[in-house]
């Protein structure tokens, strides 16, 4: 029948079952590979719920690596030694709120002597405070419950502010700076003191950034005013998000290679999160920003849709679990006499057309190209390959599939006015013969039919935050004298921006780099970084079970760094883009001028499936659990094992970030999608599509749609199941020709117009608004050339070194037009 394969699935043993298993039908058939799918490409559901950030133990806990893990029992005893010499026969639990308070203040006074080795001891006693004094505990609610405590108690005593001013003298500490850079290696001790400090600040800011019911009036006073403070500094020029960011950027220029990144980026990215706001908070900023502007509401609330989407099975998942235990069964068989067929390159991945995996002639699968299972990633890499040369079985066969999706389409269409007048323009040019511009309101000579398309397109129009900013800048370019001062807004959002303005692409290019150091498919080479200076034990393991402790660290040191940079990097675009479009148009530029797009990629370039689903982390060793629990005996047996998680939720997280910021950057500019079509990124997409979570497979669809029409018509015939996933979970456009390709938007054209346009767009914003002399062009100008050469100029202190360079590049090699000078307007 053509719904039973003619070889019967067994489960995977690990020697193959030549006799034969009686025959399932289809239904039963596609439940047993369910379930044996946990070890093969495919995967099940995954019960991942997308937020601002994990829950509050585990981001506390992926504060530290474990080779940190002996240095909280130091913590301890710098705390213990003091409080007993000061509150005898007591427990820190013990006292009330006015005892706890004399007390921090004595430690905080320690933190002025001007003995290194003393002040690192009381601020290590402040970090055991903060970690929740959890020698006094019993459990881990316990050491939660009271680092929260701590925390408010510690801020509102003025912690924050002292260890600011520490931070500010370990970051000039020139002589911590100058002993690392002369190490041939880097390890944990030469970062001590940046470490407890940057821990301190980061337990701090997560409590207090984190809301629960329970939290007594004052306490959300005191975080409003924390915000406050972080947001708009008083005392300082700068927010405190900055500092941070010239931490990265000092790191990345190899002046302190000895910084502990991770800390950095952790603290800076809930920085981030606590100042400008995590994703409801935006959503509900933007639906108040547009009521402002007097536009009409969103059509939907995107974080809700989204939720509420079921993932749609992966192209290829029969034919891939078919051929797995096919192997399993016939390995000896197909040595002897199957016919190979060779891989086909990226570029001519959709020769195949659709063919049906269930039919039961002899050379249905089993021609396919298939690999030993025991041949390790290579052949998980072929069968990754293969994925974008075998098409999708059509959909009928598979009544188990179609509930999957929502009845109905889960987005309401939306029309640009651009699109209205493309239609339009192309109707007048039809019937009538000439157009009219940017006229939408006059349809005569117009046939019936284009009149009720202009309807519906109109009925359907969305005017975004974006579209209204930028046509306000236009005016303001044009009319700068009579329309006068635009009225700012001093948001969290603006300060940052204005504070990181000049040397942004710098920050950008330095997350970026160290993004790359850190992403799984890097190779080690000698001119990248060194991200593991925080993680490396000053004695390198000896034994097998320290190897594979450490070799687990650093992957998940790794992978927190890239956590924490997609996260961050994605918040700053959302906020930016909120706040001023221009903004967030500097940041994209100059991410995608830092190569970011082929970053990505090459991030996806590997089997996701298994990044996904790493198991880098030993549970026990995690903060709270190491702190209150005996600790059993690590064997490799107990580390290989790993938790029990169907899947690691910072990998799955900080892949759909990446995969959102790379749709941030591509959205609306053919030229960077036209990137994306050569980097050959649709089979990697593709790829990532096997990862059956909803929000991810919507925003690798999304990247996918954009580029369709670029791909072919063999590619589209070859790829329908994908199409129809486009079809039904990612947004309508009406008037988009995405299939097709019979757009003006596809004919090809000079991309680098486009994006020096969008550059002079900028620029010109930041002028207007950021440049100091505001009123340089009306203002009265000195003509006396004495007085003019007389004036001191302020120049950097570092200017002498670079001075001859500077004339080269601004002076010398600058032809001077004097016939421009006639031509001024």
């Amino acid at each position: 029948t053509p719904g039973t394969p003619h070889n019967p699935p067994i489960p995977p043993q690990p020697q193959p079952q030549p006799q034969p298993q009686p025959q399932p039908k289809g239904r039963e058939l596609f439940r047993s590979q369910r379930k044996e799918s946990e070890g093969s490409v495919d995967c099940p559901n995954l019960e991942f719920e997308y937020g601002d950030a994990d829950g509050h133990g585990a981001e506390l806990a992926e504060l530290y690596s474990y080779t940190e893990e002996p240095e909280l029992s130091h913590n301890r005893r710098c705390f213990e030694e003091d409080f007993h010499t000061q509150v005898p026969d007591r427990r820190w639990l013990e006292l009330d709120a006015a005892q706890q308070k004399a007390y921090v203040m004595r430690l905080l006074d320690g933190l002025e002597v001007v003995n290194r080795d003393k002040r690192l001891r009381v601020a290590r006693a402040i970090l055991y405070l903060a970690q929740g004094v959890f020698g006094d505990c019993d459990n881990e609610g316990d050491v939660l419950h009271w680092s929260r405590h701590n925390s408010f108690l510690l801020y509102q005593l003025g912690t924050f502010s002292a260890f600011l001013e520490l931070l500010n003298m370990e970051i000039e500490n020139s002589q911590a700076c100058s002993s690392a850079l002369r190490k041939p290696a880097i390890s944990l001790a030469d970062s001590t003191e940046l470490r407890v400090l940057l821990s301190v600040m980061y337990l701090m800011v997560e409590n207090i950034r984190v809301e629960q019911e329970t939290d007594p009036p004052e306490w959300k006073t005191c975080r409003e005013t924390f915000r406050m403070e972080l947001s708009f500094p008083v005392h300082t020029e700068e927010p405190f998000a900055l500092l941070l960011f010239t931490m990265v950027t000092k790191f990345c220029s190899g002046h302190a290679p000895h910084f502990p990144m991770k800390k950095v980026l952790l603290l800076l990215w809930k920085v981030l999160l606590f100042t400008l706001g995590g994703f409801e908070a935006l959503q509900a900023m933007k639906v108040r920003r547009r009521e402002e502007l007097g536009l009409p509401p969103l059509p939907e609330d995107s974080i809700q849709v989204v939720r509420g989407m079921r993932a749609a099975s992966p192209p290829t998942y029969a034919i891939e679990l078919m051929e797995q235990q096919q192997q399993q069964q016939q390995q000896q068989q197909k040595r002897s006499h199957r016919s190979r067929r060779p891989l086909m390159k990226q570029d001519s991945l959709d020769i195949y057309n659709e063919r049906d995996p269930f039919k039961s002639d002899e050379g249905g699968v089993d021609e396919e190209e298939n690999d030993d299972v025991d041949s390790g990633i290579e052949g998980e890499l072929d069968l990754m390959e293969r994925d974008a040369i075998i098409p999708a079985m059509p959909a009928q066969r598979l009544p188990i599939e179609r509930v999957s999706f929502p009845k109905g389409l889960p987005w309401a269409p939306k029309v640009r006015q651009k699109d209205i007048e493309h239609f339009l323009e192309a109707s007048r040019n039809k019937f009538i013969g000439f157009t009219l511009g940017q006229d939408t309101e006059t349809l005569i000579g117009l046939p019936r039919p284009i009149h009720e398309s202009v309807k519906t397109l109109k009925q359907h129009k969305y005017v975004s935050i974006s579209d209204v900013q930028i046509k306000n800048e236009e005016e303001l370019e044009k009319c700068p004298m009579s329309l006068g001062e635009e009225e700012v807004q001093e948001t969290p959002c603006e300060v940052l921006y204005r504070a990181m303005l000049y040397n942004l692409p710098q920050y950008m290019i330095a997350l970026l780099k160290i993004l790359l150091a850190a992403a799984p498919t890097s190779k080690a080479k000698t001119d990248s970084i060194n991200i593991l200076a925080d993680v490396l034990p000053e004695e390198m393991p000896i034994t097998v079970l320290q190897s594979m402790k450490l070799g687990i660290d650093v992957n998940r040191h790794k992978e927190i760094i890239v956590k924490s940079i997609s996260a961050l990097l994605l918040l700053l675009l959302k906020h930016f883009k909120l706040n001023h479009i221009y903004q967030f148009e500097y940041v994209s530029q100059h991410l995608v001028f830092a190569n970011c797009i082929p970053l990505i990629l090459k991030f996806f370039n590997q089997n996701i499936m298994s990044y996904i689903t790493a198991k880098n982390s030993i549970s026990v060793l995690d903060y709270p659990h190491c702190t209150v629990c005996d600790l059993p005996e690590l064997t490799a047996e107990s580390l290989e094992a790993g938790d029990n998680n169907q899947f690691c939720w910072r990998n799955l997280f900080s892949c759909i970030n990446l995969l959102r910021i790379l749709n941030k950057l591509t959205k609306w500019k053919h030229s960077r999608t036209m990137m994306l079509v050569v980097f050959k990124s649709a089979p990697i997409l593709k790829r990532a599509l096997k990862v059956k979570q909803a929000m991810m497979q919507l925003y690798v669809l999304k990247l996918l749609k954009i580029q369709t029409k670029y791909l072919g018509r063999q590619w589209r015939k070859s790829n329908m199941k994908t199409m129809s996933a486009i079809y039904q979970k990612v947004r309508h456009r009406m008037n988009d020709d995405w299939a097709y390709g019979n757009d003006i938007d596809a004919r090809p054209w000079d991309f680098q117009a486009e994006e020096c346009t969008l550059r002079a767009n900028i620029e010109a914003f930041n002028s207007r608004r950021y440049d100091k002399p505001q009123d340089s062009e009306f203002a009265p100008v000195d003509n006396c050339l004495q007085s003019v050469l007389g004036q001191r100029l302020e120049l950097p202190e570092d200017f002498h070194y670079s001075y001859e360079l500077w004339l080269e590049r601004e002076v010398f090699s600058q032809p001077i037009r004097w016939e421009e000078l006639l031509h001024c307007q």
